[in-house]
């Protein structure tokens, strides 16, 4: 079924991933168990890991008990910090579709796109980690 938004799995699975590991801090969960518990590509979820390494969001420890951990307090990462991790930095343009010069004299949208993509935006820039730490289900 297709989607009007549609965030990557990439992005889903970093998301995901940090919200499992703040319910269940200060545990170390290792690539495969957070694979099966988000049901995952463990190929996957590794690359989305190491970017979120990279980007100091999780700590990684090796050997037979390593494993992920959240490095940051759940309260200071946001859902748009995740994805801008994962897909880049978000550029809220004037036109959502990146267009430089409407074909048309007037928008055909007038201007409700760029509000819903502000709201969007705003929305994962408003909602952290925290939020959802004692909800998940472990």
């Amino acid at each position: 079924m297709d989607s009007l938004i549609n965030i990557s799995e990439g992005a889903s699975l970093g998301m995901h991933s940090l919200a499992y590991m703040a319910a269940k801090k200060p545990e170390k969960l290792n690539t495969k168990s957070l694979a099966d518990k988000l049901d995952a590509s463990k190929a996957h979820l590794s690359k989305v890991l190491q970017k979120l390494h990279k980007a100091g969001f999780v700590e990684s420890y090796r050997g037979p008990t390593g494993g992920y951990t959240l490095s940051k307090s759940p309260k200071t990462v946001t859902l748009l910090d995740i994805y801008e991790v994962i897909e880049g930095k978000v550029e809220v343009e004037e036109c959502p579709l990146g267009k430089e010069e409407c074909m048309f004299e007037n928008c055909i949208f007038n201007d409700t796109l760029h509000g819903v993509e502000n709201e969007i935006y705003e929305t994962l820039k408003n909602i952290n980690l925290s939020n959802f730490a004692k909800e998940i289900q472990l």
